[in-house]
């Protein structure tokens, strides 16, 4: 009804244009229902009977045995589609089941996509164990001929084959299924079979598996029809392949996008599991960097590690390049506060703020339906990552302070660095005004020759090489500030 009042109160409007248009004798009056006209465009268009584009069909691979490296794919793939309006997920399944973990990761991602109706598993040819419970993540089960869906108990491996995982472990993982079973519509005494053999299944009547017996379906019994009103047991039906399955009754005519492994899924596993290590070395080599003027391979293994970090998470569909993109920025800042415009704080902490947020942004599992600030759970494991990184770099730190200077590798890079008259350091500052000479790079801290003395000095400025000739303008505690010569 809202939706007839609308149009015809627009037609009304119209009509209304076109006597002031047409029939009006003040051309000036004119131009506001120029305007007006302009706006109602977008309602004509509305009703020119003109539908949308349907999006492409994006496929995920559940391919061979299920692991870590696996849900990289299908994070990729999931966020891919959702941020190209897909309209249907299909997941291409074959796998002989594989870990828990990893399965129920799995669930959780595919569970994002939406509208959630339109939402896919196609068995060919085994859904075994983990397989079966992705499937009841998704809306629709379709089968190949010759298909088997089924025998999802939960067992650990161990040096005389699966056994089975006590009672209380497989109630939790049939309450998994059972959820996801509910929620997506399917019968979930089906799959609670599949997990539990203590209850057996029976419908209309007819013993489908005899309790102590684990529920394992072929394509025939999969689509069997029963109950009243009659529907298919477990499978909306057979297809012959997956393009015949999209053709006939996913989206005709539509796009397929298919999700491939890059075969750097388990680099990326390894890679987000060492993140906290990454972190640490990250911020060790950086201390030692700005220790040791003159020399640049401790700052370029320091931009190593956080390439390494980023490209990690990158690879596990975890971060994008806008998380790369905040911590140049925040890292340009901190520079400039260091180089550029020493003691003004400003630039440091708006850096410092920019890197801390960029780092967690590129731990962080978000979707991009999610809001633009992460949520507390979203944060949980970014957080902890972080801090023990943190932990992990500042207590690197401390150890380097306390023993690098006496080690031989410092002693060489301080060898090279200072004036070779092997000359005390001044304990006092350099009166006001006394000229010299860089003897290291002052990055703002180094040392300086001034007035046929050493000394400890910090850059009133930006940065300095070493040799270039200074002079001393000031002090801060012990420390002499110089500034560059004039030429």
């Amino acid at each position: 009804m809202a939706f007839f009042l609308f149009r015809a109160l627009s037609s009304g409007v119209e009509r209304l244009l076109y006597t002031q248009l047409v029939g009006g004798s003040n051309p000036s009056a004119r131009i506001p229902f120029l305007l007006l006209l302009a706006l109602t465009i977008p309602l004509r268009a509305e009703d020119s009977g003109s539908t949308p584009v349907p999006g492409p069909v994006y496929v995920l691979p559940i391919q061979k045995e299920i692991q870590k490296g696996l849900v990289y794919i299908v994070r990729r793939g999931v966020k891919d589609a959702m941020e190209n309006n897909a309209s249907a997920l299909v997941l291409d399944m074959d796998t002989p089941g594989g870990e828990g973990e990893a399965m129920k990761e799995i669930m959780g991602i595919v569970a994002k996509f939406k509208p959630a109706d339109r939402t896919f598993t196609y068995v060919n040819k085994e859904a075994f164990s983990a397989g079966a419970f992705i499937s009841a993540a998704t809306r629709h089960i379709w089968m190949a001929p010759g298909a088997i869906i089924g025998a999802a108990s939960p067992v650990t491996l161990g040096q005389e084959g699966p056994k089975e995982l006590p009672a209380k472990f497989v109630s939790g993982f049939a309450a998994v299924i059972r959820a996801a079973a509910e929620q997506n519509g399917h019968n979930p005494a089906v799959f609670d079979a599949m997990v539990n053999k203590q209850n057996g299944l029976k419908v209309d009547g007819r013993e489908i598996v005899a309790k102590g017996d684990i529920l394992t379906l072929t394509t025939k019994e999969a689509t069997q029809l029963v109950g009243r009103p009659a529907k298919p047991l477990l499978a909306d039906g057979v297809a012959d392949s997956l393009e015949s399955l999209i053709e006939k009754h996913v989206q005709p005519g539509g796009k397929i996008v298919r999700i491939e492994p890059t075969g750097f899924e388990e680099v990326g596993r390894l890679i987000v599991s060492l993140s906290p290590l990454l972190m640490a070395a990250a911020l060790l080599l950086g201390y030692i960097e700005f220790k040791t003027p003159g020399m640049g391979i401790f700052g370029i293994l320091a931009v190593v590690c956080g390439l390494i970090f980023f490209f990690g998470h990158y690879i596990a569909g975890l971060s994008g390049y806008e998380s790369l993109l905040i911590i140049v920025l925040g890292l340009a800042l901190i520079a400039a506060e260091l180089f550029v415009f020493p003691g003004t704080f400003l630039p440091g902490l708006i850096g410092l703020g920019l890197l801390l947020f960029g780092i967690l942004h590129t731990m962080v599992d978000r979707y991009p339906t999610d809001p633009v600030l992460p949520t507390l759970p979203q944060l949980h494991l970014p957080a902890f990552n972080f801090a023990l990184g943190l932990f992990g770099g500042i207590t690197a730190i401390l150890l380097a302070a306390r023993f690098l200077p006496r080690s031989s590798l410092f002693r060489s890079f301080e060898l090279t660095a200072t004036s070779p008259q092997f000359q005390p350091i001044a304990e006092k500052p350099a009166p006001h005004g006394t000229p010299g000479k860089a003897l290291t790079d002052l990055r703002p801290s180094g040392r300086a020759n001034l007035g046929q003395h050493i000394y400890d000095v910090l850059a009133d400025g930006d940065f300095i090489p070493a040799g270039t000739p200074v002079q001393a303008v000031g002090r801060e505690g012990t420390t002499t500030l110089v500034r560059r010569m004039d030429s």
